[in-house]
Parts: structure tokens; sequence; C-alpha cells
């Protein structure tokens, strides 16, 4: 469970390994929003705040044992400032703020976290390539992702909040906060947080490097990228699903309607 990198062979992605988490990680996404969908705002209140902090203790425990393995130079491995740190501060956030710092926090686990957690669980990168399945890493990297989606789904669905365009504000700005960090940690340290200073090899994002030629503009570019692909990605699924919902009711309304005119 706690075994060092290199140590047994590692997992890999898209093998047997990979779709078992993955089903086990969906499975359990499924049966907590049987469980929990029908809550009120106060009850969801309080799962994001214990998540939030289960998540944390997760997180500490990740840093510790990275900081042992590799060292305190080693930056990249247990600073949590990636873009699906975002569970970590928005969780906060949402759970300790008020008002527009709170709105903040909510608004992040409504898209953001969704999406974030959703990629990594389909290319879990920076886990399964190094470790094998029954690793702490490699549990956690899938607990911590599936509560991701999980709760993103579950604010979405118990409306905890509603959604506007205008929201990308807060959501941007979260973003943009945590990119800033790591552009002036990536330029002190020569790490790579936030996956905006320095090429992923193997990763989607080197097409965006190579495109670009690195530098200024790719960091711009990945910059940009996370602080608006997400958010609209959700907004809009959510604006088409509340649009099929409402034609689909009105379409039923009006056999009904016409029902009773024949009878």
């Amino acid at each position: 469970m706690f075994a060092n990198i290199g140590k047994y062979k590692p997992c890999g992605m898209f093998t047997t390994g990979h779709f078992i988490l993955l089903t086990i990680t969906c499975i359990g996404i499924i049966i907590a929003l049987k469980f929990t969908e029908n809550k009120n705002r106060e009850q969801v209140h309080k799962i994001i705040k214990n998540l939030t902090i289960t998540a944390c203790i997760l997180e500490v425990i990740k840093i510790i044992f990275n900081v042992k393995q590799n060292s305190i130079r080693a930056i990249n491995t247990y600073v949590p400032l990636y873009y699906c740190s975002i569970l970590i501060y928005a969780g906060l956030l949402s759970s300790f703020a008020k008002g527009v710092i709170k709105r903040i926090g909510d608004v992040s686990l409504a898209t953001g976290a969704i999406i974030g957690g959703i990629v990594f669980l389909l290319y879990p990168s920076t886990s399964l390539p190094n470790y094998p399945v029954f690793h702490f890493l490699s549990l956690h990297s899938f607990l911590f992702h599936g509560i991701m989606v999980y709760l993103g789904i579950l604010i979405n669905k118990t409306r905890y909040i509603e959604l506007k365009k205008e929201d990308l504000k807060y959501f941007a700005g979260l973003i943009g906060g945590m990119s800033i960090l790591a552009v002036i940690i990536n330029n002190i340290f020569g790490s790579n947080l936030m996956f905006i200073s320095e090429n992923f090899p193997g990763n989607p994002i080197e097409m965006i490097y190579n495109a670009t030629n690195g530098g200024f503009l790719f960091t711009t570019i990945m910059i940009a990228l996370q602080m608006t692909l997400p958010f609209y990605t959700i907004f809009y699924i959510q604006k088409l699903v509340r649009e099929f919902k409402n034609k689909q009711k009105s379409i039923s309304e009006q056999a009904i309607t016409n029902n009773e005119v024949k009878v």
C-alpha cells in the first residue's frame, strides 16, 4: 500500500486494473447519489463539509508519503496546486465561507470539479502509470476524483445553487488565482504545477505544447482553457438537460389537455 515507486509493476492505464477501479468508483458514485439526491440544502452542505475534510486528510497523508519517498525539493509530487486540487480549495470555501466567497466554492464544485474528476478517472496519468492497483496513491486518486464527480453532480441534482452564466467570474477567479500562484512557484523551483509551465509527455497537453512551442503562449492558453472550458461545458450541458425536461413536461401536459378535451 505504501511501497516506493518502482518496487512493484505499475497498473498502467486502460488495463484491467484501471477498468476495475473505474467501475468501482462509478458504482460508488451512483449509490451515493441514490441515497442523497433528495437531501435538503442543509444536509447537502453537511455532505460537502464532511467529504472536503476527508479529502484534506487524505491529501495530507499523500503529501507526507511523497515528501518521504522523494524529497522536499520535488515540488511537483506533493504541492496541491493542480487543477484537481480545486476540490480542496472550493470545498473549503463552500463549507466554511459565506456570501461571495462561499459562492466561489459552490460554483467551482458544481462545474470544474465534475470535469476534472471525469477527465482523471478516464485518464489517470499521474497515478496508475507509476503504481500498482492496490497502492495508497492509486486508491487515493480514484477516491479523491470520485468525490469530485459526486459532489458536482449532487450540487446540480439537488439544485443546491442555480448556476448563472455570470458565475464564470467566480470559477475563473479561483482557477486564475491558483494559476498565478503556480506560475510563481514554477519559476522559482522549476516545477510544473497546474501543468502550465512545461510539457507533459504522453498527455493530451503535449499537443498544445507542441502547437505553441511552449513558453508564454503555452502558459497563457493553458490557464485560459482551465479558467473557462470546464465551466461552460457544465453550464451548457445543464441548460440542455433543463430544456429537454421542460419540453417533455410540456408534451405531457399537452397530451393530458387533449385527452380531457376528447372526454
